[in-house]
């Protein structure tokens, strides 16, 4: 069934969480997956990402909680669903693109780890998904933004094969990060070992390990579980 063929479902909305790691697909899934249930992608990620970018950009210490903060209330993040995928825009301004360069993934790491600053984001991501009709991706989207989240994946796969589908990604934007293996481990430590919502997979999550499956596998897997949750 092609991504252009929308599940038939009924008038319910349902809300799928979908968590996991770096390289382990949830971006590509939640986004195919959005435009098969007609919901909205909402990627916590990105979200992020414009917050880094703007401590980049004003010369904030990623390390000064209160000034994080701050300037995540003086912002304005907002995610706009394309066919290509979701825009991203920061104070009227699309980031899009600007956000996936490696000094924001980098900055973005280390600014998600203040619980004050993952506190409000979670309160925006609580706003922009309450209604339902929403998959969003992120890391503690099952366990801290949607606790009750109709649908939970968890998202993994092998370290090693992460990091030779990220190099991949790279090297398909012609870009050559010699330190990506060494940044991705750093990543997973600091998400893993983080204070405030550390990357779990929830209680009630269904665990997908995508180390041996394609993306079209790993898909399929999810549509299937989501048609369960639609009664069919």
């Amino acid at each position: 069934m092609s991504d252009e063929t929308p599940i038939s479902h009924s008038h319910r909305k349902l809300i799928i969480a979908i968590d996991g790691p770096a390289g382990a697909g949830k971006s590509t899934v939640a986004s195919r997956l959005a435009r098969k249930l007609g919901y909205a992608n909402l990627e916590s990620g990105a979200m992020y990402r414009a917050l880094a970018l703007k401590a980049i950009e004003g010369d904030a210490s990623f390390d000064d909680e209160a000034a994080l903060v701050q300037l995540a209330h003086d912002s304005r993040i907002q995610l706009e669903p394309t066919l290509g995928g979701n825009r991203t825009l920061l104070d009227g301004v699309d980031v899009s693109e600007r956000i996936r360069e490696r000094d924001v993934t980098e900055a973005a790491s280390r600014v998600s780890v203040h619980p004050r600053v993952r506190a409000w984001m979670v309160a925006r991501q609580r706003e922009m998904g309450t209604g339902g009709g929403v998959v969003m991706e992120g890391r503690d989207i099952g366990t801290k933004v949607f606790p009750d989240a109709d649908l939970k994946i968890f998202l993994d796969a092998d370290p090693v094969v992460r990091e030779q589908r990220r190099m991949e990604q790279q090297k398909l934007k012609g870009e050559v990060l010699p330190n990506l293996a060494a940044d991705l481990r750093e990543r997973d430590r600091r998400d893993r070992t983080r204070v405030a919502s550390p990357l779990v997979a929830a209680s009630d999550a269904v665990i997908i390990d995508s180390t041996r499956l394609s993306e079209d596998q790993v898909l399929e897997q999810v549509e299937a579980l989501a048609r369960e949750k639609l009664g069919g």
